[in-house]
């Protein structure tokens, strides 16, 4: 049953059948006595024995040095140990005697020896640990990186053919069950070291070579075919050349492809696409692109430069055969900013506007250019670009308007977009100039332009007499619009004119009663006094130049004198250097809190009596402080222009109230320019995004993995109480007055209404019974009866206050009073029984038809879909009138779908919609409700439907009802909505909330942060990466997880200028990784990305005092001066307050 080999000397060797301890070349005597069935030495040694040899065991150090100096042995040596089977020998005891403190401290530690007994018998690796430095998926799916616990496999080369095939299956299934069966680990150390992993040097190198090749498995075209015999190929005339693809690719398969090769067949085949398509942009723009992913793969900067040397002359070469196209163009112009300086960059941008000036992408893409050279940036330089942008854009529109006149045509799609980016711009120069911290400029732009475009008096005037007729109105005492008594320029100049003519009648009169020759004597008298008392100073002033001069410099230089005595008073030496005037950052701190309150506090240009229409008129008069939130027609006149259209009017209007922070309801979808450009530009969070960053918040906070933080704690609170008390007083004046000429615009109502509301609620500090906006509804509905829309928007701010009895009131005096109203007003029935009945559904505490509010639902859209006249809830709808309005509501939704397929879609049709799927949701089912939307989407082109705001506004609804029903239905029916609206509308921050809701408790974390990454990559935006943080903050994730993320989203060239980003970066550094010096890192490159933000620069000062010195917060406010950024307050005045 064993084997006995023969050693060297003569003696045999006795080989046991279970060789869990190999044999010695000198066994021990009670191995020869026992039978010969029981020579095993694990059957016949004495345990003590193996106590012994484990107290005598050497060190980990020493089996580590010993295993190194095997390693340095001759090659020789390890190939006859690795081709013979490795043998343990058992460990006898040393000879000679021990202490008796030795065998009891032996004694003592047993069991701890015992426990390790099973380690020592295998080998170790060299080292305990190994730096993980590039991402390996075994790491994650078998959760360790030790060699043994990853399975190794080789590739199955089955294709090659049978026979090689099935030696290979056959070796792959010797080695599984060589591996399962029970066997000593230590005899797979040889083979185990062959199959290396990828932190090895070796193997690293290999794995970066370019010429290394890889296989590409491909499902053969055979089996596909075999298995779909019924499939006919639609492009039968290609076969031929599919059949030379496959064939190459076959080839590539077998033979594996390197690095090199894939560069070489890409770049043929870009060569081909350009050469048979060369006006093919997308084809050049991914020609382009493929040089970005090669560069990437360059490890030295000169290879590198070369690789965007030819991406260059590939763009350059591209837009030589398409001379008309912006892509291409604005892809040039970037890859330019790799290579070139500043100063030849921006000659670059010059050249190419001045040939496509009316190009709004260009220039705002060169503005932003502009405004990131942090070594060129300054505020006047900006801008003067603007205004140049705004020339360029208005004189576009103003050639289209003349082309337009001459032939007597009505206003095209073409120039009301045209018209509309021009707003678009305009606002974007208001932005720039508030975030610098010129608010009073940006205020005084929004009331010029709104004045000169919407309240302009109806006189057929050149642009030049009406920007002389404007600045007399603007010079003028005239209030302006958002300030008390405003009534608009047009209505302004009707009463000038009406005083004019009332003065000129009193003087006639007058002249009439006196005597016109006596009253023409004294006033010549007195031109004569005045005249002599001119020449007399001027002739004074020729005389004695240089003593008044020095009268004025004596008088000038008193108040400095005392000022300096006062200073040195105070300890202060005003010719000391800038960092020797403050001695403590705390200074700095009260400075900062200073600042940002006059920020805070000054928004509205001052308004003069008798104000003056240039600074040298002035005089003395003025102090500085009152001349910089003094505005001039100056100021302004560079940026004004006229709008025609109603679209670009309103569009003014809107982008107004939301930029002073007023609820407005969406008038466009998230697809459009203005609204990229306002989430880019953010500087903190705005309403609607901190309540979607609250709840996502809310939501998480359920998990019991939840984090106090959240990302909307990190920056507080847009603005204070009694900056939005003034901000909403001023928007509910210039509301009103904007409603005159866009009467019953629902939006506006809205939004008048909620403004009414923030303000009253804010002067008040006790609670009132009635809701705040009531007075003014009630002034508003007095003046107009006949506004349905008006009658519900009262009555949802009634619902949303709590009044539900008044609000029901409201809606059932407006739905009753239809039949009497003109056919006009009575298509906007649809959008009052939509708001009512969703009132009642959020009023509802319970779900289903049990309770009062889901029955008065039901009743308000069963007149909706029958059509019959409306009655006062009383009772529960009937069976059969559920069926006529369900009948009805089929009829209207045909004709609706007819009207959509033609790309035609307004509020009243989406209402109708809306309400049919709430219908179906509350008398039959989700199912239904499910696919009333999903085949009226369908009606719809996508294209169209993502730039249609109505149907974004639906989705949304579609969205929310889901919601309601999420744990009635699996992950699949949920999710599948979920990401094509985020494919038609990838920055609606309601999908992303709804996306982290329901895919919180449905979904891995891991899972959803892949969601997270992968959208970015596809969209990046500030709003997806907003929910990624949060998510992270709110479930409490890893540091380094998050700065990972805040990397990579400041990383791309889009979000590099993102100021609520690097806010949020510094933000987080320091109140929740309390890393003050991480953050002033952060800080440095943030002013270096932004440097036009002020409330960036103020960061510095208020949150990073504990690691900027004196000297580093003096040389960032003289930096902040070299920019031009406004700063209203001066070190010196804190300096003597604290005196």
């Amino acid at each position: 049953m064993s084997k006995t080999p023969e050693n060297g000397d003569g003696e045999s060797i006795t080989t046991g059948l279970f060789p869990i301890f190999p044999t010695s070349a000198n066994p021990v005597s009670a191995i020869s006595t026992a039978p010969q069935w029981l020579r095993n030495a694990s059957f016949t040694t004495d345990l003590s024995v193996i106590d012994a040899a484990a107290s005598t065991a050497p060190s980990l150090s020493d089996v580590e040095a010993s295993e190194e100096d095997d390693e340095e042995g001759d090659a020789s040596k390890n190939n006859s140990e690795a081709a013979h089977r490795r043998v343990y020998d058992l460990v006898e005891e040393e000879e000679g005697s021990e202490s008796d403190d030795d065998k009891g401290k032996k004694k003592r530690d047993k069991k701890k020896k015992r426990k390790r007994d099973s380690d020592e018998y295998y080998t170790k690796p060299a080292k305990d640990y190994y730096l993980d430095t590039r991402p390996d998926p075994d790491n994650l799916a078998y959760g360790s990186i030790y060699r043994m616990n990853v399975p190794r496999y080789k590739l199955d080369y089955s294709q090659r053919g049978p026979v090689l095939g099935s030696m290979k299956l056959y070796l792959r299934n010797r080695r599984s069950s060589m591996l399962e069966a029970e066997i000593d680990v230590n005899s797979l150390d040889g083979k185990a070291k062959s199959d290396h992993r990828y932190w090895y040097a070796k193997h690293a190198a290999m794995e970066r070579n370019k010429n290394f090749r890889r296989i590409r498995l491909t499902a053969s075209r055979e089996a596909v075919d075999s298995s779909f015999d019924h499939f006919i190929p639609l492009e039968e005339s290609e076969d031929v050349q599919e059949s030379e693809e496959e064939d190459a690719l076959a080839k590539e398969s077998v033979m594996g492809t390197s690095w090199e090769d894939e560069v070489l067949n890409k770049t043929r085949e870009f060569n081909r696409q350009t050469r048979e398509r060369p006006h093919d942009e997308k084809a050049w723009l991914a020609f382009a692109d493929f040089q970005d992913k090669v560069s990437s793969m360059q490890s030295q900067k000169g290879v590198r430069l070369q690789t965007l040397e030819k991406k260059i002359s590939i763009l350059e070469k591209a837009f030589e055969l398409n001379p008309d196209s912006e892509e291409l163009l604005l892809a040039l112009l970037r890859a330019y900013r790799s290579r070139d300086s500043a100063d030849v960059l921006i000659s670059r941008w010059e050249k190419a506007l001045m040939q496509n000036s009316a190009s709004y992408k260009l220039w705002r893409e060169f503005l932003r250019v502009v405004q990131g050279e942090f070594s060129r940036f300054k505020v006047s330089e900006v801008r003067k670009m603007y205004s140049y942008a705004i020339q360029a854009l208005f004189s576009a529109c103003s050639k289209r308007h003349r082309q337009m006149d001459a032939t007597s045509e009505p206003l095209d799609s073409a120039l009301i977009q045209q018209e509309l980016v021009l707003v678009d711009m305009l606002v974007g120069l208001c932005r720039f100039e508030w975030q610098a911290g010129y608010r009073e400029l940006a205020t005084a732009l929004f009331q010029a332009e709104m004045e000169y475009s919407i309240f302009s008096p109806s006189l057929l005037l050149s642009e030049q007499s009406k920007l002389r007729l404007f600045e007399h109105f603007w010079s003028s005492n005239g209030a302006r619009v958002g300030e008390e008594g405003a009534f608009g320029w047009s209505l302004w100049l009707e009463k000038e004119e009406e005083h004019r003519q009332k003065m000129l009648k009193e003087e006639s009169s007058d002249d009439n009663e006196v005597g016109g020759w006596t009253g023409w004597t004294e006033q010549l008298s007195d031109r004569k006094e005045d005249s002599s008392i001119a020449s007399a100073n001027t002739g004074e002033g020729d005389i004695d130049r240089e003593g008044l001069d020095e009268e004025m410099e004596d008088e000038n230089g008193m108040p400095e004198d005392d000022t300096e005595a006062m200073l040195k008073l105070l300890g202060i030496d005003v010719n000391a250097a800038a960092s020797d005037e403050v001695k403590d950052t705390s200074t700095w701190v009260k400075w900062f809190e200073e600042e940002n309150s006059r920020d805070q506090n000054q928004w509205m240009p001052t308004r003069k009596a008798g104000e003056f229409s240039s600074v040298d008129e002035m005089g003395e008069r003025e102090d500085e402080e009152q001349l910089s939130s003094l505005v001039l027609y100056e100021d302004i006149n560079g940026y004004l222009f006229s709008l025609r259209s109603n679209e670009a009017r309103l569009s003014l209007v809107y982008q107004f109230i939301d930029f002073f922070g007023a609820h407005i309801s969406p008038w466009t979808t998230s697809n459009n320019l203005w609204w990229s450009e306002k989430i880019s530009s953010l500087e903190t969070l705005s309403d609607s995004m901190l309540e979607n960053l609250r709840n996502v918040h809310e939501s998480l906070s359920k998990s019991d993995s939840a984090n106090d933080f959240s990302l909307g704690s990190l920056l507080g609170g847009s603005n204070d109480i009694s900056m939005r008390t003034e901000m909403m007083k001023f928007l509910r004046n210039a509301i009103l007055l904007c409603l005159n000429v866009f009467p019953r615009n629902y939006i506006l109502e809205e939004a008048v209404l909620v403004a009414e509301e923030l303000f009253v609620t804010n002067m008040k500090t006790c609670e009132v019974a009635t809701t705040p906006c009531q007075a003014l509804a009630k002034r508003l509905l007095k003046s107009d009866r006949q506004d349905l829309l008006l009658c519900g928007v009262y009555a949802q701010r009634e619902a949303a206050s709590g009044n539900m009895k008044h609000a029901r009131r409201i809606f059932d005096m407006a739905l009753t009073s239809i039949c009497g109203l003109p056919k006009e007003l009575q298509d906007n029935a649809p959008l009052l029984y939509l708001w009512y009945a969703e009132s009642e559904v959020a009023n509802s505490s319970g779900s289903g038809l049990e309770t009062e509010s889901s029955s008065r639902a039901m009743h308000i859209l069963c007149y909706m879909g029958s059509g019959l006249a409306y009655v006062p809830y009383t009772s529960q709808p009937s069976s059969m009138q559920i069926l006529r309005a369900r009948q009805g509501f089929r009829e209207k939704l045909k004709k609706i779908q007819s009207i959509w397929s033609h790309g035609v879609t307004d509020d009243q049709t989406a209402a109708v919609v809306c309400s049919a799927a709430l219908f179906e949701e509350l008398t039959n089912d989700l199912s239904g409700a499910v696919e009333i939307l999903e085949h009226m989407f369908s009606s719809v082109l996508p294209g169209r439907r993502s730039q249609s705001h109505q149907l974004e506004i639906l989705f949304n609804n579609y969205v929310r009802m889901l919601q309601r029903h999420q744990d009635d239905l699996t992950l699949s029916k949920l999710w599948k909505p979920i990401s094509e609206g985020m494919q038609l509308y990838p920055l609606n921050p309601e999908l992303y909330r709804a996306l982290v809701d329901i895919c919180n408790h449905r979904m891995t974390s891991h899972r959803l942060r892949m969601v997270f990454d992968d959208y970015s990559r596809k969209n990046p935006s500030v709003v997806v990466w907003l929910f990624a943080l949060s998510y992270e903050l709110s479930r409490g994730g890893s540091l380094h997880r998050i700065r990972g993320l805040f990397e990579r989203a400041l990383a791309q060239d889009t979000l590099n200028s993102s100021v609520i980003l690097w806010r949020c970066y510094i933000a987080y550094e320091i109140d929740i990784a309390h890393n003050p010096s991480a953050a002033r890192r952060i800080y440095f490159r943030a002013i270096n990305a932004c440097p036009w933000s002020k409330k960036l620069w103020l960061d510095g000062f208020g949150k990073l005092s504990t690691v900027l010195s004196v000297k580093e917060m003096s040389d960032l406010q003289e930096v902040m001066r070299d920019k031009e950024l406004n700063i209203r307050t001066d070190i010196y005045e804190i300096l003597l307050l604290q005196g």
